[in-house]
């Protein structure tokens, strides 16, 4: 199993932030997670959720075989197995998701880094698969209206764009038009540790 230090720090904030878009007492709850990494965060929102579906899937074959594994030593039987799933495919092909059929649809640190065309078609697909008045949570770094701050989120976005020149913090100015083209309407920006947000976008 992969174990990741950046999800055992973040996963209680996210969760903070999932508390109030998902009803825990709510069941049939569908819920989709895109680039869902080592598994830690699948693991632990679906044991706070446990009358939640929970969906996990990722482009890298070891990022899926760590999800089954970290779910199944967890014994959690709300968890679905995990599903090859590139962003930039058509929504059709997203493993069979019925149109208008999830709650939510959750991505954590993958915007930035990743080619802009994976954030496109993430906001493409939320927009057809996402019931009306459902949600689109992501995480991570950005920009805000142009700017990057403080210092160090500067710093990491020089970074990124070094290691290859499609990656960098995305803005939030541009994830709002993005948005409104796929019928997603920017409802929320949360501050969140370690100078990341969780940005909700909610399905007309």
């Amino acid at each position: 199993m992969l174990v990741a230090a950046a999800a055992e720090r973040n996963k209680e904030p996210i969760l903070g932030v999932l508390r109030q878009y998902v009803d825990a007492a709510q069941r049939g709850v569908r819920v989709l997670e895109v680039a869902a990494g080592s598994g830690q965060h699948a693991a632990y929102f679906a044991r706070a959720f446990p009358l939640a579906e929970w969906q996990p899937s990722d482009v890298d074959q070891r990022c899926l075989d760590s999800i089954a594994a970290t779910t199944q030593a967890e014994g959690l039987a709300n968890v679905k197995a995990p599903i090859y799933l590139d962003v930039t495919w058509e929504w059709q092909r997203w493993g069979g998701i019925v149109p208008r059929s999830l709650d939510l649809l959750l991505c954590i640190n993958m915007t930035h880094i990743s080619p802009l065309s994976c954030t496109e078609g993430l906001f493409k697909a939320a927009g057809h698969l996402l019931k009306p008045k459902a949600v689109l949570i992501t995480y991570g770094p950005y920009a805000v209206d142009g700017k990057i701050s403080p210092q160090s989120n500067v710093d990491f976005d020089l970074t990124l764009r070094c290691r290859n020149p499609e990656w960098g913090l995305r803005d939030t100015a541009f994830l709002k038009v993005l948005g409104q083209a796929n019928g997603l309407l920017l409802e929320n920006m949360v501050d969140m540790p370690a100078n990341n947000k969780c940005l909700v976008f909610r399905k007309e």
